[in-house]
């Protein structure tokens, strides 16, 4: 009979093996994601080196806790228990970092004019970016056609299907571009995707957290097992399975 109950063993095992898997996903993402890290980084995105670690990071420390409930070592459940301390504590702060950094966002797109934006706009980046994204939303400027200036792109016209919605405008005085312009930002458009992006990086950060707690509890029982068997005298802990 092995030190650790079978039940407990078996499961432990497939939770690592599914996150293992997870793991090899998450490293072929980085993989495929490091092919365009130089544009990525060019309009101030993170880094893929995060990606990497992550990915590297979730693959190891599933396959050490194969190997530790394998073995049924208590050095190496102590280890993995380890880790899922520090991994929970790091989901925790990354999650509320996460948090802070929406909300900061939404005030910035909520309570700021145009002339906070127009120095970005300058960039040439960051110009070609918002100007596809006005061909595919249909809207212009961050905060209005104003952003622009005087020149005003062609990804501004307004289309007929538009025009019974009441979204368009005729061209501002002084300005060049298209005769008629949509008169909805973008603002609005980019700020909804913002958030759905960081909802859902929010909700893996501390889902996360509560899955390493859960790794960190299911390891602790499992330490108190495999020292109940190794001490001498003590019987191995029988857990019905149900």
């Amino acid at each position: 009979m092995g030190k650790i109950n079978g039940c407990l063993k078996c499961l432990f095992i497939f939770f690592n093996v599914i996150f293992a898997i997870l793991g090899c996903v998450l490293i072929y993402s980085a993989v495929k994601m490091t092919a365009y890290s130089n544009q990525l980084s060019a309009v101030g995105s993170p880094s893929s080196v995060w990606m990497w670690l992550f990915a590297i990071g979730v693959f190891g420390i599933s396959c050490l806790g194969i190997f530790a409930a394998c073995s049924e070592k208590a050095l190496a459940l102590k280890i993995f228990a380890g880790f899922m301390v520090v991994g929970m504590i790091v989901m925790l702060i990354f999650g509320i970092i996460c948090v802070v950094m929406r909300n900061k966002i939404r005030d910035v797109f909520t309570s700021s004019s145009a002339e906070l934006f127009q120095p970005y706009l300058k960039e040439p980046e960051i110009r070609h970016l918002l100007d596809e994204f006005q061909l595919n939303a249909q809207c212009c400027g961050l905060t209005g056609v104003s952003d622009w200036g005087e020149d005003i792109p062609d990804s501004c016209q307004c289309r007929s299907s538009l025009y019974e919605y009441g979204r368009c405008i005729d061209r501002p005085d002084g300005t060049t571009g298209p005769d008629r312009i949509i008169n909805q930002p973008c603002g609005k458009y980019i700020l909804d995707i913002t958030d759905l992006v960081f909802n859902v990086t929010i909700g893996l950060f501390f889902g996360f957290a509560v899955t390493a707690l859960l790794g960190l509890l299911v390891s602790l029982l499992m330490i108190h097992q495999v020292k109940r068997h190794d001490h001498p005298g003590a019987a191995s802990i029988a857990m019905k399975g149900y």
